[in-house]
């Protein structure tokens, strides 16, 4: 069984200062950013030592990484890891290709997200199609607000067909859509309606904590992102894989629903779903998905 450890270390910082995030042009001190690669490191030499586990590692973290060499190095050390399949990363990518020297770039996935706000959309596009050369898989969202839809359709225009552009709906800071707006974004992702509202997910069968696992920088291991219970460390062996029904009521983010078998989006996805990659023949919407229309802090 490959393993998907969703990695979030301490990282709490921004080159952008979007202000729908609350990590918009935060700086950590140097003993922050040291504890962040300590960190790192100390994950990367641990999946190095278990070569007897497949790897596939998705970087979430609470800001931007790829602007950090150390970040950069580790990607470039894991993807030359023959037991290590994959290697995706959520960026907004405002760093040029040159960085894929240091890594195997087939098994690179790039989650990236423009924000019209803080970058032009020329300079984006050349550089995924520049990442999207040097041999990395890219996909490429725009966060759902009323605002950027203009820059969404132009996006989409500026794209290779190929390219999935998805949108993430800003249920935290914008709340409901009314229908002309979840039309306009429908159009432009026949997904969007799938990440407008939350999931009931109590009781469902999930596969977080099973083969999908969420690592922070102690090593800590949860189900996902979205479940606090601490289920064991991943570097002093208490953490043992197994399959559990998911605790809490509703799931409203991506990340978190997407592993939920009842919507089969695991399936949908296949080789692109820790970047969020989805082939053109796959774009159909997903219809009948229960919904539970409640507040939500994620806008993915």
């Amino acid at each position: 069984m490959t393993l998907q450890v969703l990695y979030r270390g301490p990282l709490e910082s921004c080159n952008y200062g979007c202000a729908y995030c609350p990590f918009a042009k935060r700086i950590e001190d140097p003993a922050a950013r040291a504890r962040d690669e300590a960190a790192l490191e100390r994950f990367v030499d641990h999946v190095a030592a278990d070569s007897r586990q497949r790897w596939a590692i998705f970087f979430t973290p609470w800001g931007e990484a790829l602007v950090r060499t150390a970040y950069q190095r580790a990607i470039g050390r894991l993807t030359r890891m023959a037991h290590v399949e994959r290697v995706a990363l959520q960026t907004n990518l405002s760093v040029s290709a040159r960085w894929l020297r240091r890594a195997e770039p087939a098994k690179v996935g790039l989650w990236c997200t423009f924000h019209p706000t803080e970058t032009d959309r020329g300079s984006f596009v050349r550089r995924v199609l520049a990442h999207r050369a040097a041999g990395a898989t890219v996909s490429v969202g725009v966060v759902g607000m009323p605002a950027h839809l203009a820059a969404a359709r132009a996006l989409r225009e500026a794209l290779p067909e190929d390219v999935y552009l998805w949108i993430n709906a800003a249920k935290r800071t914008h709340g409901a859509y009314d229908e002309a707006l979840r039309s306009a974004f429908r159009a432009i992702d026949p997904h969007f309606e799938t990440n407008t509202f939350r999931h009931r997910s109590r009781g469902e069968a999930c596969a977080t904590g099973w083969d999908t696992i969420s690592v922070d920088g102690r090593g800590d291991v949860r189900r996902c992102h979205f479940v606090p219970e601490v289920l064991g460390n991943l570097y002093d062996g208490t953490f043992a894989p197994a399959r559990r029904p998911c605790p809490n009521e509703t799931c409203g983010c991506h990340i978190g629903y997407v592993h939920l078998d009842r919507l089969g989006l695991r399936a949908l996805y296949g080789s692109g779903l820790l970047e969020r990659s989805l082939p053109t023949s796959r774009r159909l919407p997903v219809v009948g998905a229960p919904r539970a229309r409640i507040a939500s802090t994620c806008q993915s």
